[in-house]
């Protein structure tokens, strides 16, 4: 597979693709390293993780200059995203010795539980997020026992293979997590349907996650899928507009829109519609983009060249454009940041475009505002601003989404839960459950004998 530097056009890298035969190998030495894992006392467990986490901290510099050859991520961005994969080996590394049983009261003896591993557990990482989404499934699988077959998305390998290396150096068990760069219809299915793989957890597409689901379903196999989204941000009339709009357009601009969190639903109260695209118009035109290796670029270019086809094929240069900005010229696979007015059943408010582009659309008051954000097959997230703290509470609990901001636009903390409602997906990852997510909860009933009067 030749890896395509998004920015630049040049070619980064070739690796090699892992056939159906790569992936039975991996999946036989995944399963003999994951038993003497599974066996080690918990600290010690804890421990390699720990170091693995070290060696990850030492090498964040030269991680985050791969993520912005391979993905065209800004600089800043890939490194937050090498500290985010360091920090969820830590956090995990923490839970290890935590995962713990429980004694329920039973008569006529002891009743404990135990959390036992899955066994071997295969990640699919998608391209927009290669080192963070990759981290939200290994570490926690890891720290649980696990061992882990990591596919990374066809165009973003090279973070993978690299962390996979700094896990060896760092004294984690061969076998114990591998890397198996390829094609989604070979080496993804492949793990898929192996019958040596306990659980899949994936992050991409809601119609491949529909596919995997279905294939996992033949063996009863466990799945976890954070999959697609088209997430409101709701201003209401009594918000700080002048703080909502200044905040939208990292909202989904962040990563040029390639973020299923993306806010690209603008939902604005009609009262101070016309006041907040003022606002809007100079914030979304002086976001910065441009070289990604620049640590002053906001937004770089989109993944590829068919992507960016398939992002204009909803908004063609032609087509009238409330806000439109600039993208540089010359090689690359570059996107202007656009926001378009329209109506929630616009083809642009309705499917998940994956790119810098926003719809804004007015509402009249609250019970319309919920209706609009509702008003999708999606409910991964959401942002609510508004200086009205009942307002708040009862929109949060009114709008389906898994995770929701108010006066903010953060969805994702390694330490809280992240997942979605409807087709965004099934499942949670993330939080202090995260470890759970990878084990089976065991039961034991010790019988004692009834006590008799010479006792």
């Amino acid at each position: 597979m030749d890896i395509i530097n998004p920015a630049t056009e040049e070619l980064v890298a070739t690796v090699p693709d892992s056939t159906r035969e790569d992936v039975d190998a991996a999946v036989k030495r995944a399963a003999a390293a994951q038993r003497g894992w599974a066996a080690l006392a918990p600290g010690d467990r804890a421990r390699h993780l720990r170091r693995f986490a070290d060696a990850v901290d030492t090498h964040l510099e030269e991680l985050a200059r791969l993520e912005v050859r391979e993905a065209g991520h800004p600089v800043g961005n890939a490194r937050w995203e090498a500290g985010n994969a360091r920090d969820l080996l830590e956090y995990a590394a923490g839970g290890v010795e935590r995962l713990t049983g429980a004694q329920i009261p039973v008569a006529g003896g002891l009743n404990v539980t135990f959390h036992e591993p899955l066994g071997v557990v295969a990640v699919i990482a998608p391209w927009n997020f290669p080192m963070p989404i990759a981290a939200w499934g290994l570490a926690p699988a890891l720290a649980a026992g696990n061992a882990v077959l990591l596919k990374p998305a066809e165009t973003t390998p090279l973070t993978a293979l690299r962390l996979a290396e700094l896990a060896l150096e760092a004294g984690l068990p061969e076998g114990l997590f591998q890397v198996l760069p390829g094609a989604g219809p070979v080496a993804g299915d492949a793990l898929v349907e192996h019958p040596g793989v306990a659980k899949v957890v994936f992050t991409g597409s809601t119609a491949v996650g529909k596919r995997i689901m279905a294939k996992c379903a033949a063996g009863v196999k466990r799945v976890t899928l954070e999959l697609g989204g088209k997430s409101p941000n709701i201003v209401f009339a009594d918000a700080d507009v002048e703080r909502a709009a200044a905040a939208a357009p990292g909202s989904f601009l962040d990563n040029t829109g390639q973020d299923c969190c993306a806010r690209s639903r603008i939902l604005v109260q009609r009262s101070v519609y016309d006041r907040f695209m003022e606002l809007l118009e100079p914030a979304v035109t002086s976001f910065t983009v441009g070289d990604p290796a620049d640590p002053a670029t906001q937004m770089g270019p989109l993944i590829s060249a068919a992507h960016r086809e398939r992002v204009r094929s909803y908004v063609p240069e032609t087509a009238p454009a409330a806000i439109r900005g600039e993208a540089p010229a010359g090689k690359g696979f570059w996107y202007p940041a656009t926001v378009l007015e329209g109506r929630p059943e616009d083809r642009t408010a309705v499917e998940e475009i994956f790119g810098p582009v926003a719809v804004v659309i007015p509402f009249e008051d609250e019970a319309e505002a919920v209706r609009i954000a509702n008003a999708t097959d999606y409910g991964l997230s959401g942002s609510i601003w508004t200086r009205d703290v009942s307002r708040a509470v009862r929109v949060s609990r009114a709008v389906t989404a898994g995770n929701l901001s108010v006066n903010s636009h953060s969805s994702v903390r390694y330490w809280t839960p992240f997942g979605g409602f409807g087709q965004s997906g099934l499942g949670r990852e993330l939080g202090p459950g995260a470890l759970s997510a990878f084990a089976e909860t065991k039961n034991v009933f010790i019988a004692a004998d009834p006590l008799t009067e010479s006792s």
